[in-house]
């Protein structure tokens, strides 16, 4: 059954978030002075219109892209949409048209080395190619496709690990997904057991209110496994699942990470309805990496910073193609020495 009244609506959002979000410190907000500057301007008489604009006004200083308010379209009342989330600096850059011109130019700079082009695998998501000396894999997202088309098309990708001296695998401007598909992909790239990350669940008002942690596990699948030299691909526009991928593969030792960091919110959406119908969200969960750091509003670190800009759109190059390949040739060279030597 709705219930409009807004006053009621209003203690039911921000108790929610009082109880389940674990990062007001971190994002430098103060929940009950929140309550205490927002609670007032809400009576009885308070519009829907009016309601909306200050949990939007309540929430924004979050600043936190998992935090979501939709209203859906009644009567005179148009449809609402509210996200808490600062426009990263990739898609501040380039436009919707201008990332597929940019993937485009990803393409063209691969073919230029020696690459096929980027063809969709049985997996949807997963854009495999390949050079005599590299392979290349794009992810899309981390969602969304059969278990057993993800695992058939690891199969013929690893099929080529053998012939291989390194890997770039590309997971820029990705929205995320599921943990278990990052893990299972990486596994195809994993040397031995080890740990991807932990996570722990907030479920109450305290600091210490969190589940037990909980430790996720990267360990070898496949007929075989390339442990050569990876590049990883990220910048800002990197969420949720993809950051949790980026998490968990930076800690195996042959790898490297070009680009900008993750955008830094790694947790799940909790998913709630308020009594007036409206849906919103919020992060709930605390990620940390192997070694214990979380990363939330900072993103996964990278090891070499190198931004796109549009100029690459119009130059034909993907400059984080360039470098990867500089940094694979590399290493490739200094291998052969060691076993020379």
């Amino acid at each position: 059954m709705i219930d409009r009244n807004p006053e009621k609506n209003f203690e039911e959002l921000w108790e929610t978030f009082r109880n389940r979000y674990p990062f007001f410190e971190l994002r430098n907000v103060d929940w009950d002075k929140q309550y205490d500057t927002y609670r007032p301007k809400v009576t009885r008489q308070t519009s829907d219109d009016e309601l909306f604009d200050i949990f939007c006004q309540m929430l924004d200083p979050l600043d936190d892209g998992h935090v979501e308010l939709k209203a859906k379209a009644s009567g005179h009342r148009k449809k609402r949409h509210f996200t808490a989330e600062s426009k990263p600096r990739f898609r501040q850059e380039f436009t919707n048209r201008e990332i597929k011109q940019l993937f485009k130019t990803t393409e063209k700079t691969l073919v230029a080395n020696g690459f096929g082009r980027p063809k969709e695998t049985q997996a949807w998501m997963l854009h495999y190619c390949r050079s005599r000396a590299f392979g290349y894999l794009r992810i899309l997202e981390l969602e969304d496709v059969e278990k057993r088309r993800l695992i058939a098309a690891l199969d013929k990708i690893g099929r080529d690990f053998e012939d291989l001296d390194g890997f770039i695998i590309d997971l820029r401007d990705n929205p995320g997904g599921e943990d278990g598909i990052a893990i299972t992909i990486i596994n195809r790239f994993c040397d031995r057991r080890r740990v991807a990350f932990r996570r722990k669940t907030k479920i109450g008002p305290g600091e210490d209110d969190f589940t037990p942690m909980k430790t996720w596990y990267l360990e070898p699948q496949g007929v075989v496994q390339f442990t050569g030299p990876i590049v990883l691909l990220t910048c800002d526009s990197v969420f949720s699942g993809g950051e949790a991928f980026a998490l968990a593969i930076k800690h195996l030792p042959h790898v490297t990470i070009i680009g900008d960091h993750t955008n830094g919110i790694f947790s799940y959406q909790l998913e709630k309805k308020l009594p007036n119908g409206w849906e919103y969200c919020l992060s709930y969960q605390k990620y940390f990496s192997a070694d214990m750091v979380c990363y939330e509003g900072k993103g996964v670190p990278v090891d070499i910073e190198l931004h796109n800009k549009k100029a690459n759109i119009e130059n034909g190059i993907d400059p984080l193609i360039t470098r990867a390949l500089e940094v694979l040739k590399s290493k490739r060279t200094r291998e052969r020495r060691m076993r020379d030597d």
